[in-house]
């Protein structure tokens, strides 16, 4: 198409399409079934352009940006509700350089973009850079389909490798659409170089979070796990209800507490040992008695009060006959 064209326009939401993708549609719009129905009487070509907002079911002309891809319409299938499933694929660039004043279906007359190639040795390097990286965009991002890291790689032609790769870049459609109108090969190499690296770093951090939630979730899962089986343990040892609500109001006594920071880390270890033991077993005893100890310490009330050595001479005399030397040392 060296000379302008008069062709159907068909606007499209949330895709853009680039030269040499194969994608499917499903158009569900009155103006763009008419179009295509249009388009299967003749040469089955038509402009694809992206509208500027999503969310617009008729927008107007100046909402569609202007440039797109002329594509050649594959396979048309129409459904039972109505919508139809068409198969395109992106042949070339197209700017749209005024639309008509029919009605019934957008129409516009479009001029083929012709690709700037470039430096040579500079392409061949930018190629080469963006399918080391695609590869490692890929390994990160599983919904790429696993037949574009075979193919992708033996594409010789640096326009058709910054298109094909752009197609599958998981970012923005106004990043995509900069992408179309860049008519520079290399210039739209080193954009695609730049936006998969800034996807592969984004990528990493989403693998580190998901890895520490899985770690996380599964710890919980773990321990919840393990309670359960010790409960169950417990009720054939013949673990009662008292029991339970020992437990509980020991709980309580260490909240209420004033214990200091290593008092109160050694209560609830001790506690969690305790949680998970036998009532009737000896340890049991042992753990429940020094956590009565460790409790009925007075924390936060002791005061400080002056020694008095001669009052406590007095005291130990009165109190203890004999034992000079120990009360000697105790003095």
């Amino acid at each position: 198409m060296t000379e302008s064209k008069i062709l159907p326009v068909l606007p499209l939401r949330d895709i853009v399409v680039f030269p040499h993708m194969v994608v499917p549609l499903f158009v569900g719009r009155e103006k763009s079934v008419r179009a295509l129905d249009e388009i299967m009487k003749g040469e089955k070509q038509i402009l694809l352009a992206t509208q500027k907002n999503s969310t617009d079911d008729d927008p107007a002309t100046d909402a569609i940006y202007p440039t797109g891809v002329l594509a050649t319409v594959l396979q048309l299938l129409k459904l039972p509700d109505g919508t139809v499933k068409v198969l395109v694929e992106g042949k070339s660039r197209a700017r749209l350089i005024n639309f008509t004043d029919r009605q019934d279906y957008y129409e516009a007359e479009a001029v083929e973009i012709a690709d700037e190639p470039g430096d040579a040795s500079q392409s061949e390097a930018l190629l080469r850079a963006v399918i080391e990286q695609f590869e490692n965009y890929v390994k990160l991002n599983k919904k790429v389909p696993p037949e574009a890291l075979s193919s992708i790689p033996q594409i010789a032609e640096p326009s058709k490798l910054a298109d094909s790769v752009a197609a599958h870049l998981a970012v923005k459609i106004a990043e995509k659409q900069s992408l179309l109108e860049t008519v520079s090969v290399t210039e739209r190499l080193e954009k695609v170089y730049g936006l998969m690296e800034g996807e592969i770093s984004v990528l990493q951090v989403e693998k580190k979070i998901r890895s520490r939630v899985k770690r996380q979730m599964e710890k919980t899962q773990r321990e919840y796990y393990l309670n359960e089986q010790m409960k169950a343990i417990q009720r054939e040892l013949g673990e009662t209800d008292d029991a339970r609500d020992e437990l509980i109001e020991l709980e309580k006594r260490i909240a209420k507490t004033r214990l200091s920071k290593e008092a109160r880390l050694k209560a609830e270890a001790e506690l969690k040992k305790l949680r998970n033991m036998s009532p009737m077993s000896a340890e049991s005893t042992v753990v429940r008695n020094y956590l009565d100890w460790l409790l009925s310490i007075p924390w936060g009330k002791a005061k400080t009060k002056p020694i008095n050595l001669s009052k406590a001479e007095d005291i130990l005399e009165a109190d203890h006959y004999g034992l000079e030397k120990v009360k000697e040392r105790i003095i």
